[in-house]
């Protein structure tokens, strides 16, 4: 077959399939490697992205690892990486210095437990006020596990852990208790999945994840060794009905969906690059954004797709 010939040929299968996708690529997705870093609270869903185009666009090698959301903004800004994957809000700082960012999906922070805490059933019927919260990770004025739900006779200490490094989850989980991340008392670990470890490991311990990492991939149910700790959002010392979403992961990814679940903790995830996204980077991001394209794959892999404004607002930037 001639060149020209061969040609023609890839421009009549890929037709059909950008059609299908509402997005016409650019002939730059042929021949390009993508390269994304950042935010743990991303990283399973840009593997799936990946996984996904990379079957409509085979010429295109997407590299994906995680590091948390400081680094994917540090990696994007530095021009390291094509996309900077960024869990939290991007400050006006970050803008100034040159970063370009849209949405692509929402998920939420979840405060966890070990499964073997010494008051766990009065956690899981009662929950915890964002009060308490307070008192554990800013004021650290509540220090047993007695103190937390009202049992004083019972002495046992809450180990606190935290992240250690700059990350989303940790800056939405201060937001959620009116502070900053460095405000965050605790013992401090790296990433999402150390930070269930430790916890996991620590039957006194209490930490927060990632709903994908506090929930199992495969089964949907919690990790193993955890618990999920039940936000008390109208402060009545017990979980009621319409606060009672932790079970599984669906149930918590349509509590977050619907607002039931309150933002923050819940919050948009980010893609950020230095300047604009151009070439077979936007063509990418373009395909994320489409209904028909990434976002028909957030709900599976444990995410909420943004809505239909959202995503005209998010195309809209991208020009």
């Amino acid at each position: 077959m001639s060149r020209k010939l061969a040609i023609m040929a890839v421009i009549v299968i890929i037709a059909p399939i950008a059609a299908s996708l509402a997005y016409n690529y650019s002939n730059s997705s042929n021949t390009k490697t993508i390269t994304v870093s950042g935010a743990w609270a991303l990283y399973p869903m840009m593997v799936k992205w990946a996984e996904e185009y990379q079957k409509i666009q085979p010429q295109v090698k997407i590299e994906v690892s995680a590091g948390g959301a400081g680094k994917g903004m540090a990696d994007a800004l530095a021009g390291l990486v094509d996309i900077g994957m960024v869990s939290r809000e991007i400050s006006q700082q970050e803008i100034d210095q040159g970063a370009f960012w849209v949405a692509a999906v929402i998920d939420a922070v979840i405060p966890t437990i070990n499964k073997n805490n010494p008051v766990l059933q009065d956690i899981l019927t009662k929950g915890m006020t964002r009060s308490v919260f307070m008192g554990i990770y800013i004021h650290a004025n509540i220090t047993t596990w007695g103190q937390a739900v009202g049992k004083p006779e019972i002495t046992d200490e809450i180990h606190v852990y935290t992240r250690s490094d700059s990350c989303g989850a940790a800056e939405t989980w201060a937001k959620y208790l009116g502070a900053k991340q460095e405000n965050l008392k605790g013992v401090g670990v790296y990433g999402d999945p150390g930070l269930a470890d430790a916890v996991k490991n620590d039957r006194l311990g209490i930490g927060y994840n990632n709903v994908n990492y506090a929930y199992d991939a495969t089964t949907g149910n919690t990790t193993q060794g955890l618990a999920i700790i039940p936000l008390d959002m109208n402060e009545n010392n017990q979980v009621d009905t319409s606060e009672n979403f932790y079970a599984n992961k669906t149930q918590i990814i349509n509590a977050i969906a619907t607002g039931a679940y309150p933002s923050p903790p819940a919050r948009e995830l980010n893609l950020v690059t230095k300047g604009e996204f151009t070439g077979a980077t936007m063509d990418f991001v373009m395909w994320i954004l489409s209904e028909t394209g990434g976002q028909q794959y957030a709900l599976e892999t444990g995410y909420v797709p943004l809505s239909e404004q959202r995503r005209a607002e998010m195309l809209s930037k991208l020009g």
